[in-house]
C-alpha cells in the first residue's frame, strides 16, 4: 500500500453504510438514481433493457420469424422464461413430482414399464390419484413441485445443482432466485476495492443528480475486477482512460464504454476525495485542479460541469506554473467565473508553448521584456483561432503581468514587459445579427412549433422570440417567474445572468397561459415542487438542475432540421438562440420604439450596449405620464409606481404603446409583443387607457355615440344600438372619473 494512501480502508469502512456494504445490491425500481423499469410483459419481474422488454423477452421477440409488433408480442409472449418456468410434472392425477420421461415421474414410469409399456397417456389417466399429504415442495419460490432430495429440491433443480457444484445449497438457491433480476454484483473484488466501488455507488445515489443504470455499474465493476488492482488509486485517471481506449474495438459498445469510463473516473475521484479531502489546501499543490472539489466558486448559469479541470501540468516552466496557479486562485476567489479561469489557464499555456518553442533561453520573469513579447505577438499570428482567440490570449497574459506588479508577487518582472492598445488587431464592430422575417415566419409557424419533441423546448423558444432573453436566462427561469402589476398585466421575472440581477419583461396572456401549463407539468413530475421552470430532462434525479444551454441547442438543431427551415436562397438555416434577441430588438426598432425602451426591455447596463439598435430619445413623456391621471375602460385608475419592482419594465411596455399605438382619445396598454385582437373597437378593449388630455375628444365621441344610438333605435337597428350602448357606458365611466379630479383641482384653486 502506498504510504500516502494509508488510512483509506478505515475511512471507507466508516463511510459505507450497511445497505451498500453487501455482496449483491438490489436497488428498488423507484429509486431516482439506481431505479429501473419492469419488463413490459405482464408478470415479468426482470428489468427492461431492450425496447421496454427484458433481455430474455427481447431475444425471444427478435428470433420470431414473423416478428410481430411489440404490443402484440406483449399480449402473447409465450411460456415463462428460463429461471421462471416450472419444470414439467408427472401427468398422473395429484402427482407433483418432476417428469422423467413419457410425461411420468420416476416412480410412475417404473410402474408403467412393468405394465408392458402401454400408451402413456391412457395409462396415466387410469392410474390411481396420488394423495399430497406430507409432501414437501421444492425450496425455490417459483417451483411448486415436490422435493426429491435431502437438499429440498425437486429432481430438475437437483440436476441443475450438480452443474453448479461449487455453490453450497444456500448460494445455489439465491443464484436461482435472482437470475435475470436487477442487481449490482460486488463479488470477486478485493476487500478494499469492493468498499471503494460500494462507496462510489453510495455517493452517486446520495447526490441525487446523475442516474446510474445498473448495466453501467456492472460493466464498471467487471472492468475493475479484470484489472486485478487492490484499489482504484493504484492507477491515475489518465491510465484508466488509456485502458478504456485500448478496449474500444467492438461496434455498438461505444456508448456503454464511455459511460462506464465516466463512472470509473467518478469513482476514483470520490475515493480520492474521501481520503485526501477537498478544498484549496488539497487542490492547490496539484498541477491539475478538479473544479468540483473547490467550493465557493462562481458558477455559470447552467452550473459548472463536474468534469472541468484546470490543467497547469501543460505549463512546462516551473516558475511560470507556480505564478500562474497563484494568479488563477486569486482570480477565482475574487469572483471570476470558471469559464474565464479556463481561458486564463489556456493563455498561460500558449505563452509556455511559445517559450519552449521560440524562447528557450527565458529562465524566469527577469527574461521577459517588450522585445520578447513582440516576438510572442508575431508567433500568435500563425495559430488557429483568429483575432478573437489572440485577443483573449494577449488579454489574459496582460492581466497576469498586471497582477504580479500590483501584488508584488515577483519584483524581477521588467517594467517593459507590457502590452499596449493596438498590439492585437481590432475586431470588427458588432453588427445586428437579426433573422430575416422570411425565416422568422417559418420559425413562428404554429405547425412548426408543434414539431418540438418536448413542450419545454417549444415554450423556451417562444420565450426567446417574444421576450428577447439570453439563452442562459431562459434556461434558468425560476418556477415562480410570473409577476403582475396593479392592472393585472403579466410580466416575466428572470435573472439577467450577464449582469447578475433580476429583471422583468412584459408578456401577453397567451404566453402566461403556456407558462402556467409548464408549471403544471413540472409539478406532475415533482409534486413536492421544483426551483426551475425548465428542469433538466436527463441526469437530474433530484430535479435541482436546470436545463442546460447545450441541451437546448442540440434540440434546436434537430428541430430546425425536422421543420426544414430555409433562408431566402433555399439553403437550410443554421441559427443561434442569441439571434432571436437581436431579432426582438430589431423588430422594436422597426416600430419606432425609442432606445431607452429597448434598453429596459433587454435589460442592458448602458446605452452603448443598445447603441447599434437605435438612437437615444428623451424621457419627458414618462414624467408627464406619471404626473397625469389615467383611467382604464372600466373607470379604474391606472397607477405607475416609479419606485416599484416593475417600474422599468412597466414603463417600457407603456412607452412602447404610446410611441406606436397612440389613439385619438387615449393610449393602448397592450403588451409589446401582441397585436390588437379588437381592431378599431378600442373603447370596448380591456387594455385601453386614457387621461384628462383627451377630455375634449371623449366628450365629442360621447355626443356622437348618443346620436348614433337614437338613430339606430328609431330605425330598429337594435344590434348597432346595443354595441354602441357598451361604448357609451365605458365613456361615461372614464369621463366621470376624470371629472372628479378636475373638480378637486377647481376647489383647491
Amino acid at each position: 500500500m502506498d504510504p500516502a494512501r494509508r488510512g483509506l480502508l478505515e475511512k471507507l469502512m466508516a463511510a459505507v453504510r450497511p445497505e451498500f456494504r453487501v455482496d449483491i445490491l438490489f436497488p428498488a425500481p423507484d429509486d431516482p438514481v439506481l431505479g429501473w423499469k419492469f419488463c413490459a410483459v405482464p408478470g415479468c419481474d426482470r428489468p427492461a433493457s431492450d425496447y421496454e422488454l427484458c433481455k430474455g423477452h427481447g431475444n425471444r421477440w427478435r428470433k420470431l420469424s414473423d416478428r410481430p409488433d411489440r404490443a402484440s408480442f406483449v399480449t402473447n409472449p409465450g411460456p415463462p422464461l428460463r429461471g421462471r418456468s416450472e419444470p414439467g410434472r408427472c401427468t398422473v392425477a395429484g402427482c407433483r413430482y418432476c417428469g422423467a420421461g413419457k410425461g411420468l415421474c420416476t416412480r410412475h414410469r417404473d410402474r408403467w414399464q412393468r405394465s408392458g409399456h402401454p400408451d402413456p397417456a391412457a395409462w396415466a389417466a387410469a392410474a390411481p390419484a396420488v394423495e399430497p399429504a406430507g409432501q414437501a415442495e421444492c425450496r425455490l419460490s417459483f417451483c411448486s413441485l415436490w422435493s426429491e432430495s435431502s437438499l429440498g429440491l425437486c429432481k430438475s433443480h437437483r440436476t441443475r445443482r450438480k452443474d453448479l457444484a461449487s455453490l453450497d445449497i444456500e448460494e445455489f438457491i439465491a443464484e436461482c432466485e435472482r437470475h435475470g433480476k436487477a442487481f449490482i454484483d460486488f463479488r470477486g473484488l478485493s476487500p478494499q476495492l469492493k468498499l471503494e466501488l460500494q462507496y462510489a455507488v453510495q455517493t452517486r445515489h446520495d447526490e441525487q443528480t446523475v442516474t446510474l443504470p445498473l448495466h453501467v455499474a456492472s460493466w464498471t465493476i467487471n472492468r475493475a475486477r479484470e484489472c486485478g488492482v487492490a484499489s482504484l488509486l493504484e492507477r491515475t485517471e489518465q491510465e484508466w482512460r488509456q485502458m478504456g481506449l485500448a478496449r474500444r474495438r467492438k461496434p455498438g459498445w461505444e456508448k456503454l464504454r464511455n459511460r462506464s469510463e465516466t463512472f470509473l473516473i467518478y469513482a476514483r475521484d470520490a475515493v480520492e476525495t474521501l481520503h485526501d479531502g477537498s478544498g484549496w489546501e488539497v487542490e492547490y499543490p496539484r498541477d491539475v485542479w478538479h473544479v468540483a472539489k473547490l467550493s465557493g466558486l462562481k458558477q455559470s448559469a447552467g452550473g459548472a460541469r463536474s468534469g472541468i479541470r484546470l490543467r497547469f501540468d501543460r505549463i512546462t516552466q516551473p516558475w511560470l506554473r507556480e505564478l500562474g496557479k497563484r494568479w488563477v486562485r486569486y482570480r477565482l476567489i475574487s469572483g471570476l467565473s470558471i469559464p474565464t479561469a479556463v481561458s486564463d489557464v489556456q493563455a498561460l499555456t500558449r505563452f509556455s508553448e511559445f517559450l519552449t518553442a521560440a524562447a528557450s533561453t527565458a529562465n524566469g520573469l527577469a527574461d521577459i521584456d517588450r522585445p520578447l513579447l513582440e516576438r510572442y505577438l508575431a508567433w500568435l499570428t500563425d495559430l488557429p483561432g483568429g483575432v478573437s482567440a489572440n485577443e483573449s490570449r494577449v488579454g489574459g497574459l496582460h492581466l497576469f503581468f498586471q497582477a504580479i506588479r500590483q501584488h508584488r508577487w515577483d519584483d524581477t518582472l521588467p517594467t517593459t514587459a507590457a502590452f499596449f492598445t493596438g498590439d492585437v488587431s481590432r475586431r470588427r464592430l458588432p453588427i445586428t445579427r437579426h433573422l430575416a422575417e422570411h425565416v422568422m415566419a417559418q420559425v413562428e409557424q404554429p405547425a412548426n412549433l408543434d414539431r418540438w419533441p418536448y413542450p419545454e423546448g417549444r415554450l423556451a423558444t417562444i420565450i426567446l422570440i417574444r421576450c428577447g432573453l439570453r439563452l442562459a436566462a431562459a434556461c434558468t427561469l425560476p418556477f415562480d417567474c410570473l409577476l403582475h402589476d396593479g392592472q393585472g398585466a403579466p410580466y416575466l421575472r428572470y435573472v439577467n445572468t450577464k449582469m447578475e440581477r433580476e429583471a422583468a419583461v412584459p408578456i401577453d396572456e397567451e404566453l402566461e397561459t403556456e407558462i402556467r401549463a409548464q408549471q403544471r407539468r413540472v409539478l406532475e413530475r415533482w409534486p413536492g415542487g421544483n426551483p426551475h421552470l425548465f428542469p433538466r430532462l436527463t441526469g437530474n434525479a433530484s430535479g435541482q438542475r436546470p436545463m442546460s444551454s447545450d441541451a437546448y441547442r442540440g434540440q434546436l438543431n434537430r428541430w430546425l432540421e425536422s421543420c426544414n427551415v430555409r433562408d431566402e436562397h433555399g439553403r437550410p438555416v443554421h441559427l443561434t438562440p442569441h439571434q432571436w434577441r437581436h431579432t426582438f430588438a430589431t423588430r422594436l426598432i422597426n416600430c419606432d420604439v425609442p432606445q431607452e425602451v429597448i434598453r429596459v426591455l433587454l435589460d442592458h447596463d448602458s446605452m452603448q450596449m443598445t447603441a447599434h439598435y437605435a438612437k437615444i430619445t428623451d424621457q419627458t413623456v414618462r414624467r408627464r405620464w406619471e404626473q397625469a391621471t389615467k383611467v382604464n375602460i372600466r373607470g379604474e385608475r391606472v397607477a405607475l409606481d416609479p419606485d416599484g419592482p416593475l417600474a422599468q419594465a412597466q414603463w417600457a411596455k407603456t412607452r412602447f404603446a404610446m410611441a406606436t399605438q397612440t389613439l385619438p382619445n387615449g393610449y393602448c396598454g397592450l403588451p409589446v409583443q401582441k397585436s390588437c385582437p379588437h381592431a378599431n373597437a378600442c373603447l370596448t378593449c380591456p387594455v385601453f387607457i386614457t387621461g384628462p388630455e383627451f377630455m375634449p375628444e371623449l366628450r365629442e365621441q360621447r355626443h356622437r355615440t348618443l346620436t348614433l344610438i337614437e338613430v339606430s333605435n328609431g330605425k330598429g337597428q337594435t344590434r348597432v344600438a346595443e354595441m354602441n350602448q357598451q361604448v357609451l357606458t365605458n365613456l361615461d365611466r372614464m369621463i366621470g372619473e376624470i371629472e372628479k379630479d378636475e373638480a378637486k383641482e377647481a376647489d383647491a384653486s
